[in-house]
């Protein structure tokens, strides 16, 4: 059987042309398609798990835990893949740190962050007995006080400190300068930090940082974890404070296009380089890096539409199945299912989905092979914020999600049907007709 790996950044761990069809881990695509149809996303159990691994055994001498950022990926399957390993999670929401325990996080191994928790999140989480609130303004150390105290309970809690470097990233996932809204400015961190330790019903263990996401190069981080170790030892020996934990967050990027995928070895260097002072534990919180190249977004040629400028391919998944190329200008690449025959000439088309908006844009004169109505495309590296971020919008059914491992498949989230997403709505109770 002849097998062609594709290029670096194509999820080249996880998915591969066989005998002139895209696999996936020893699955064809098109197998998949004709089972469940399409839109559909695929993800690879085996590429998602040698992340893991790769990334727990670069911090192997130090103690840390890892926790999965689930806004990356909340799925299940996908969640219960990580916590099989001995993941934790990171979570933003009561939903999903809800979700994170079905999939069978200990809820000693789930980090709360989020600028914007509530109290009724704050009491659940508190009840279930989380590991650590990453907590992000004033107003918010207070009411976690007002309901940790109401409950008996003592929240564990890392202030997220906004160290202002700049990740260098999409300005939509830029978190670490003094213009987000994202954690408390370090020039007010010793402040908050005496406040903490004032106030009952929380337990100050640590400081936390998050910087931005998707990026790829090293010095951003190493000047934000010098920044974050040098306000510990402040803490620790100057006011008094038994830190035990620095939450380095997430982050990490990879190839969607040309830009260099993240260098772990030198990320993980620069992350026990900068922290080789603190005595406690890290805790670190990859996302995308986990999940992004073990998916694709498999969809079918609806039509190929001839315009008198472009042409324009037509797809059966649209932004609402995918929407980082309408919301942050993102690249993903595109492969046809079929191998393409050597030689096929390749020629600019637009590659869009049915949704009636302009911005319903995955590729703009991307460079395909010959195709056709009926053919399968597989956009690559939709892995992290694709399903996850999904909506119904235009009245579509969300798209369903199988997970592939050596060479057999299972739905993990089947599509809805259409009862079920009408159903969803109730009339007011002036609009039925008396019986």
């Amino acid at each position: 059987m002849n097998e062609v790996s594709l290029p670096p950044g194509r999820s080249a761990d996880a998915f591969a042309y066989r005998a002139g069809t895209l696999h996936a881990d020893g699955v064809p695509l098109a197998r998949i398609a004709d089972a469940v149809g399409t839109p559909c996303y695929v993800y690879v159990q085996r590429a998602m798990e040698a992340r893991w691994r790769a990334f727990d055994a670069a911090f192997a001498g130090r103690r840390h835990l890892v926790c999965y950022a689930m806004k990356a990926n909340g799925n299940l399957a996908v969640v219960r893949t990580f916590a099989d390993l001995g993941s934790g999670a990171d979570v933003v929401s009561e939903g999903e740190m809800r979700m994170a325990l079905a999939a069978g996080v200990p809820a000693g191994r789930i980090v709360f962050a989020g600028v914007g928790k509530t109290a009724p999140e704050m009491a659940a989480a508190l009840q279930a007995g989380i590991f650590q609130f990453n907590v992000e303004s004033e107003p918010e150390l207070e009411q976690l006080s007002a309901v940790a105290a109401g409950m008996g309970r003592t929240a564990a809690v890392a202030l997220r400190v906004n160290p202002d470097v700049d990740a260098g990233t999409h300005a939509k996932i830029t978190t670490g300068t003094a213009e987000n809204k994202f954690g408390i400015e370090v020039g007010d961190a010793r402040a908050v930090a005496a406040k903490a330790a004032a106030l009952p019903g929380i337990a100050l263990v640590g400081l936390a940082m998050h910087i931005g996401s998707q990026l790829t190069t090293i010095a951003p981080y190493r000047a934000s974890f010098a920044r974050l170790a040098g306000l510990a030892r402040t803490l620790m020996t100057e006011d008094g404070h038994a830190l035990e934990r620095l939450d380095l967050g997430g982050g990490l990027g990879v190839t969607y296009d040309r830009e260099p995928p993240i260098d772990l070895p030198a990320y993980a260097e620069a992350a026990l380089q900068e922290t080789a002072g603190f005595p406690g534990m890290l805790v670190l919180e990859p996302g995308r890096w986990m999940v992004a190249e073990a998916g694709v977004l498999l969809a079918r040629i609806v039509y190929v539409k001839q315009g008198s400028l472009k042409t324009f391919v037509i797809l059966d998944a649209g932004m609402n199945d995918l929407i980082r190329p309408a919301l942050y200008e993102a690249y993903h690449p595109i492969l046809p299912v079929a191998e393409p025959v050597p030689g096929a000439v390749e020629r600019p088309v637009d590659v869009v989905g049915p949704i009636c908006e302009s911005a319903d844009l995955f590729a703009a004169g991307r460079r395909l092979p010959p195709v056709a109505p009926g053919d399968l495309l597989a956009i690559g590296v939709a892995g992290a914020y694709g399903a996850v971020m999904a909506s119904g919008y235009n009245g579509r059914l969300l798209a369903p999600e199988v997970l592939v491992r050596d060479g057999t498949f299972a739905v993990v989230r089947p599509r809805p049907n259409y009862e079920a997403m009408i159903g969803c709505d109730r009339l007011a109770s002036w609009q039925i007709p008396p019986p």
